[in-house]
């Protein structure tokens, strides 16, 4: 069995070389621990998600378990599946744990600390709950704009949340709170879409007063506060001049942050690099995907890819490249992930290119089997869960340093 030390890994991390570093484990023991840049694929769905996850069949690969005997398995069948340059973490997490690494806990861990990083930079501003909920009472000029996906927010929202899921906020959000002298309040369910949705608005230069719900739904929940359920409101389209507007914006914060506008030619170019791996990803709302979108690229909502990265771009290195018939969408998506260390270009939606319709034919999604269970989903998490969760979060930022090898940047 080929293997990897763990001390190698953490070089390729700090080179910036592609890697993908899988966990086969179920996601709930993932959660307990893992390495930051890991992403968790259980060995039960690597045949499924392994093709779609690593497009590149000569990456650099390397599997890791818990003493669980799933490395064995995992190299059959990666074997079976082309890809031909694929090892074993030496001695496991616990080979990890030997070294002195730091394991992160949760899931979509590096998203998440990279946000409690941009706080602790930005200052990202934020009201508490009670002060929102009095807001809310004295009926105040506040707009409340949900970041997270619709289904999400169908779930439970904010009293008069209006669903704006994240790469949405800087092209909507003038359409929602014309007024400059609107307050715009931003939640989710915890933090991190909260704090990149409310420095995204603040980044384009929205001249409003702008807010995060602090610690989104959890922080209303512990507050003794109330929520909605089932509600359908969704953010209007803007009108052509406030699109505009907003793409004029958000390319500023993009080329603030070193994103590159590629065209359709150059991505062709990009592609044929048979060295790189290379992802493409249309960050509209599902809806507008499904209507039309370009070949080669598959669905992921602005917001979602920057908070589950590990998710979508499993190889740490890759190129990705960003697509938006509008602009700003892609632009402020791009403008996240430059800052998280990834070589990322926007290109410009091509005229007279043959567009595709319907879903990307991604995998099925997972059953419930061995999921860990968010303590900002649903609601009937216990307080004591969310309150741990929270304290998680608040450490991130020294974990990361701890860990060295994050590499990201905020402007």
């Amino acid at each position: 069995m080929s293997t990897t030390t763990p001390q190698d890994i953490r070089r390729a991390l700090l080179a910036r070389e592609e890697i993908a570093l899988i966990d086969l484990r179920e996601e709930a023991a993932f959660a307990r621990g893992h390495p930051l840049f890991a992403a968790q694929i259980p060995l039960r769905r690597l045949e499924i998600e392994a093709p779609w996850r690593l497009p590149r069949r000569d990456t650099r690969i390397v599997v890791y378990d818990d003493g669980e005997g799933l490395t064995a398995p995992a190299l059959g069948i990666l074997a079976d599946l082309g890809f031909t340059r694929v090892s074993a973490l030496a001695g496991g997490l616990s080979g990890w744990r030997e070294a002195g690494y730091e394991l992160f806990e949760d899931v979509n861990s590096y998203s998440k600390a990279f946000g409690e990083l941009v706080e602790h930079h930005r200052h990202t501003p934020s009201l508490p709950a009670p002060d929102v909920a009095a807001l809310i009472e004295e009926k105040a000029d506040i707009a409340i704009l949900d970041a997270r996906r619709f289904d999400e927010y169908a779930t439970m929202s904010i009293p008069g949340g209006v669903s704006t899921p994240g790469a949405e906020l800087v092209l909507r959000a003038r359409a929602i709170a014309p007024d400059p002298d609107t307050t715009i309040i931003v939640n989710c369910a915890g933090r991190t879409r909260s704090i990149i949705g409310t420095q995204s608005l603040i980044n384009a230069g929205l001249p409003n007063r702008i807010f995060a719900l602090r610690n989104g739904t959890i922080g209303w929940t512990l507050a003794g506060q109330g929520l909605e359920t089932g509600q359908q409101r969704r953010a209007p389209a803007p009108e052509t001049a406030l699109a505009g507007e907003a793409r004029a914006r958000a390319r500023d914060v993009a080329w603030r942050a070193g994103v590159r506008h590629i065209s359709w030619e150059d991505l062709a170019w990009l592609a044929r690099d048979t060295t790189r791996t290379l992802y493409r990803f249309d960050v509209r709302l599902p809806e507008d995907f499904a209507r039309g979108h370009l070949p080669g690229f598959r669905n992921a909502q602005g917001g979602q890819l920057v908070q589950e990265t590990d998710h979508f771009a499993p190889v740490r290195g890759a190129r990705i490249v960003l697509a938006d018939d509008l602009g700003p969408r892609a632009d402020m998506t791009a403008s996240w992930l430059a800052q998280m260390g990834w070589e990322v270009a926007v290109v410009d939606w091509p005229g007279g290119i043959p567009l595709e319709t319907g879903p990307d034919g991604a995998p099925p999604p997972r059953d419930g089997q061995g999921r860990y269970k968010r303590p900002y989903e649903g609601t009937d998490n216990a307080q004591a869960a969310m309150q741990a969760y929270l304290d998680w979060e608040f450490g991130l930022v020294d974990q990361l340093r701890r860990d060295g090898t994050h590499g990201f940047v905020v402007i």
